[in-house]
């Protein structure tokens, strides 16, 4: 069996690494090529082009790259189309992978989208391209699915890996001791993002919010982990004298044990927000744009929440604050309810142990379940 394959950013590339992986189990030919990180490299996927190329944040650093997009979207497309696979896959990375899977789709390639476009919250009218462009849709999200059974298109929910990796219960004492923290300390993790944009426009709010936390209460510890070198300098340097003042610990990666370890977490929206969730620790949620992109956002998006926990579950659990009215006092206050309520975050913690269950659906196995199964029909439908 052949596979073409698009992942895009890092989060892409574990998904399709857990795929293959997953596939091996059922199919002894398999090839995979396409854009992959090295996750999906060290599963035996032939990287045409390295995921990195799709790590693009915003509309505005889309369009200065598109010419870049385009030829290597190209590429690929005359590629595939002159030796066609047995299936092609997106993985996330809409606006580069739609127009691919669409023409892919016309000459007669199956097509799958694993990672549903935000098309729930924002350009809708986006749902009729997919449905031109895929014979399927994985979705990691039960409101997702939903989504796409009442526009007709076909959609398989698959879970997400992130509930299977993480246990129900996450162990607070051995997450600190493997950290290096006091086991007594009052602790608020603070993630301000994974990439350099992000940290840009959140690391001075973030800090400010943990002045005003420090300020009432003078036994709070705060940890960043950061995703990189250059994003650690990068927030240390727009912090100025405030990180000077703050009793910070940074740590390099191990995002999830920090959070793990933490008290409560004051974070960027994002998929950190599921995995905060999911080792069941209340947080308080914030995002900024520059001002062009916050512009066109606001135009298009049409709901009410906009971080995972909350549209999991359907209802605001999960405090949320984006651009201006992030403020530090406001977060701040949050922050501390949690650490002076335990009953209230107690509560909080029952309702993402339920959507945990949820999301547990061994999200791999299903994904190369979904593969095959249209493989096989493919195959079915060439001999009827």
């Amino acid at each position: 069996m052949r596979i073409g394959l698009v992942a895009g950013e890092s989060s892409g590339d574990l998904l399709g690494a857990g795929m293959i992986k997953a596939l091996r189990h059922s199919v002894n030919d398999l090839e995979v090529e396409g854009i992959a990180g090295p996750n999906m490299v060290e599963q035996g996927c032939n990287a045409l082009f390295p995921a990195e190329k799709l790590s693009i944040m915003g509309l505005v650093d889309a369009l200065a790259q598109y010419r870049e997009l385009r030829a290597i979207r190209n590429q690929l497309r005359d590629r595939f189309i002159a030796n066609p696979p047995d299936v092609f896959i997106g993985i996330d990375a809409p606006d580069f992978n739609l127009t691919l899977l669409e023409q892919l789709r016309r000459e007669g390639i199956p097509t799958i989208q694993y990672v549903s476009p935000q098309v729930w919250a924002w350009r809708r009218y986006r749902v009729k391209k997919i449905a031109r462009a895929v014979d399927c849709v994985l979705a990691l999200f039960p409101f997702e699915a939903e989504f796409y059974r009442e526009h007709k298109v076909p959609v398989k929910f698959v879970g997400h890996p992130f509930a299977d990796q993480i246990p129900l219960a996450t162990d607070k004492a051995a997450a600190r001791i493997n950290l290096g923290l006091a086991e007594d300390a009052t602790i608020i993790a603070m993630l301000p993002g994974s990439r350099i944009s992000e940290v840009k426009y959140l690391a001075e709010t973030f800090l400010k919010t943990a002045s005003y936390c420090y300020e009432q209460q003078q036994d709070i510890q705060f940890v960043v982990p950061f995703a990189s070198k250059i994003v650690r300098d990068v927030f240390i340097q727009v912090g100025g004298d405030l990180v000077k003042q703050l009793p910070i610990t940074y740590i390099d990666g191990q995002a999830r044990e920090v959070m793990g370890a933490a008290d409560a977490i004051l974070m960027a929206s994002g998929t950190a927000t599921l995995e905060a969730m999911l080792v069941k620790r209340p947080m308080v949620v914030a995002y900024r744009f520059s001002r062009l992109n916050y512009f066109i956002l606001k135009l298009w998006v049409k709901i009410k929440n906009f971080s995972l926990p909350n549209l999991l579950a359907g209802e605001t659990i999960v405090p949320e604050y984006v651009q201006d009215a992030a403020k530090p006092e406001v977060m701040g206050e949050k922050l501390l309810h949690y650490l002076n309520n335990p009953d209230e975050v107690k509560q909080i913690m029952e309702r993402f142990s339920e959507i945990h269950h949820t999301l547990r659906q061994d999200t791999d196995k299903q994904a190369a379940d979904a593969v095959l199964q249209l493989v096989n029909k493919k195959v079915e439908q060439m001999h009827a």
